[in-house]
């Protein structure tokens, strides 16, 4: 039986280098985590040596962190990206019922509320003038919903600040739309992106396995729903972000089927932008206080999870974000240590996960963000939504460079 690390080895694994620990590596951990380092690409190993690695324990863990750290290095250098940007939560009212999410209301609750397109429009207005390039906007789903109210904000939005991208609606909120609207998903699609859409938040996902989602979520929109949408919204030019919610009622294979079913349609597409773990927040949550989740994922968990996707997605998805929404200020660190590059967005207004319980805050500002990457010997750099244009930023100086990150999207 491997050994279990103590929390202290847990968190001081970022002094660890890979060729130190690789000889304590079991020979079979070390030939697959040598062969994606050499190739540089996930797709070197089968899915049965991905399996192993989710499981790894002990002196294996370390060194599947170490080899992370490493790659991330190679591929991404010590720069730690982010956006600034504000959340944009239109409504809590919601039917879905998700057991997982503490922000939804019924439409009779006391403290709901609603916006309309012109309020969405003035909010993006007061993030334009904080500085922020980008608003993330999503909500619930409410009975009666106008059936083009998400054209109609993207029509505000982008009257109100023209050169504000717009990250928007969920594919569950794509789907509701097509039903609402009665359009083909393509033309729906095709309608929000001639209105001003940027890019959609590839969330929803949460895990792409239907018996989970019955858990998790029976309204929700099914896996194979979910997968149209990103794949539709990708050919017709509209880029995306992937999720997974980790550590509630899931196992390691299940990590592991998404991350693969993930890198299957960016090989595909080419139209994911990142990878973003999201750790399951439980203390407000139906799904934790009917018994039917684990209390969050373990330190283990949130580390193992970013450096499986640093490894596994490589050669595919090259930027690999911690939302540090859902987790503290030294663990969003030790996991940019174990194999993360981005830091996410400012987002000014976060709601859903402060509702679920989460502690970390509703905003990070630029300055505390450079403060965080400098504190771990990394280069604070702003990005935009697309990563085709970083600001670098150091304590001793501050300069523009252009550079893409990621072959272009066609």
């Amino acid at each position: 039986m491997p050994r279990e690390l103590s929390t202290s080895e847990l968190e001081d694994f970022p002094s660890l280098d890979w060729l130190d620990i690789a000889s304590t590596v079991t020979p079979a951990m070390r030939v697959s985590l040598e062969r994606i380092l050499e190739t540089q690409n996930g797709n070197a190993i089968s899915q049965a040596e991905a399996y192993a690695l989710a499981h790894s324990e002990g002196d294996d863990l370390l060194g599947l962190l170490a080899a992370a750290n490493l790659l991330r290095a190679e591929l991404s250098g010590n720069l730690v990206t982010y956006v600034v940007n504000r959340n944009i939560n239109f409504t809590n009212i919601c039917f879905v019922g998700c057991k997982f999410c503490a922000f939804s209301r019924g439409p009779r609750d006391s403290d709901t509320y609603f916006l309309n397109p012109d309020q969405v429009g003035q909010k993006a207005v007061e993030a334009w003038k904080l500085g922020a390039t980008e608003v993330c906007i999503q909500g619930g789903l409410p009975h009666g919903l106008p059936a083009f109210y998400y054209r109609d904000i993207l029509r505000a939005v982008k009257s109100a600040v023209p050169g504000m991208h717009i990250h928007a609606f969920s594919p569950m909120e794509i789907v509701y739309g097509v039903e609402l609207t009665g359009m083909p998903l393509a033309d729906y699609l095709m309608m929000l992106r001639d209105n001003g859409l940027g890019t959609l938040p590839g969330t929803a996902a949460e895990i792409l396995d239907d018996e989970v989602r019955a858990i998790l979520s029976r309204n929700k929109l099914t896996t194979a729903q979910w997968i149209e949408v990103i794949r539709t919204a990708h050919r017709n030019g509209i880029r995306s972000t992937s999720t997974m919610m980790y550590g509630h009622t899931e196992t390691p294979e299940h990590w592991i089927r998404q991350m693969l079913l993930l890198r299957e349609i960016q090989d595909e597409t080419g139209g994911f932008t990142e990878f973003v773990p999201l750790g399951f927040v439980h203390q407000n949550t139906l799904l934790f206080h009917q018994g039917l989740a684990r209390s969050g994922p373990t330190l283990a968990e949130h580390l193992k999870v970013h450096a499986l996707a640093r490894l596994l997605l490589a050669g595919s998805i090259n930027n690999i974000q911690v939302s540090w929404v859902k987790l503290n200020r030294r663990l969003s660190q030790l996991c940019l240590h174990a194999g993360a590059n981005d830091y996410g967005g400012t987002l000014m207004e976060e709601n859903i996960s402060r509702e679920a319980g989460a502690t970390a805050g509703q905003y990070t500002s630029p300055e505390d963000f450079q403060s965080l990457i400098l504190e771990i010997g990394r280069i604070p750099a702003e990005r935009n939504t697309i990563y085709t244009r970083i600001k670098l930023k150091s304590a001793l100086e501050q300069f523009t460079t252009e550079e893409t990150l990621e072959p272009e999207f066609a």
